[in-house]
């Protein structure tokens, strides 16, 4: 496997946590098809909000996803050094444990790879405007997470629009928001509070954030202004 005894032995004995790298080796060398890939991916699960494994399930299955994100980027459109930045902040805090914090940023490229599927979802994002200028990770880190965003919208199948602040009290949602078509023609849409995340189901509940989705996108900027605050918000940070 490429690993030395002691470190295989402290993983054996819950001393160390597995990586996905472990997994993969260990997979590859017992020739088990990925089983310990899979123990691995529902270990990661473990250290996340109560309710996200639940979405991450729907999101790795889904033909289409919207998203609302307030205060940070949406996880799924982070580059590594954001995801970083926020989870070792927890850690920081005491929210959670530096395993934990490591566990995040590993099951979140994980959840990445929707991105780079050979037939990827259609993928529609607003983004709050304090998403482009609240700094997250430093200088550095802002002006690969811009970039990102912008080289994203790029791809044919994703579409970021933006929020601005002048919306203000019409902005539609208070909180977080993300809506993900299935493949069997249901739809689900996820939030969180601070405790815990849950999956809504109610088709009467759902069809309101839907509406109100709606809504988000007609009032927020277009495609080409929304791309434009982009870059800005990108220059302001070069001097």
């Amino acid at each position: 496997m490429g690993y030395s005894n002691t470190l295989v032995s402290y993983v054996e004995r819950a001393k160390r946590a597995p990586t996905k790298n472990f997994a993969v080796k260990a997979d590859a060398v017992f020739e088990t098809g990925g089983t310990f890939y899979e123990l691995w991916r529902r270990y990661a699960k473990a250290s996340l909000l109560e309710g996200f494994p639940e979405f991450a399930d729907a999101e790795a299955r889904c033909r289409r996803l919207r998203t609302f994100a307030l205060t940070v980027v949406t996880g799924l459109f982070q580059v590594p050094e954001y995801a970083e930045a926020l989870a070792y902040a927890a850690f920081q805090r005491g929210a959670i444990t530096k395993v934990e914090a490591e566990e995040r940023v590993e099951f979140l490229a994980t959840r990445q790879r929707l991105l780079s599927q050979r037939k990827p979802p259609l993928l529609h994002a607003v983004l709050d405007e304090s998403c482009l200028v609240r700094p997250v990770g430093g200088k550095a880190v802002m002006l690969k997470q811009l970039d990102h965003i912008a080289e994203l919208a790029s791809r044919p199948n994703i579409t970021f629009q933006v929020a601005p602040f002048h919306l203000g009290e019409h902005l539609p949602f208070a909180l977080p928001v993300t809506l993900l078509d299935l493949p069997d023609g249901s739809v689900v849409g996820y939030a969180e509070s601070h405790a815990r995340g849950h999956l809504e189901r109610t088709r009467e509940t759902v069809a309101a954030w839907e509406r109100q989705y709606d809504q988000l996108v007609v009032e927020a900027l277009p495609k080409a202004a929304s791309l434009a605050l982009i870059h800005k918000a990108r220059k302001e940070l070069t001097p």
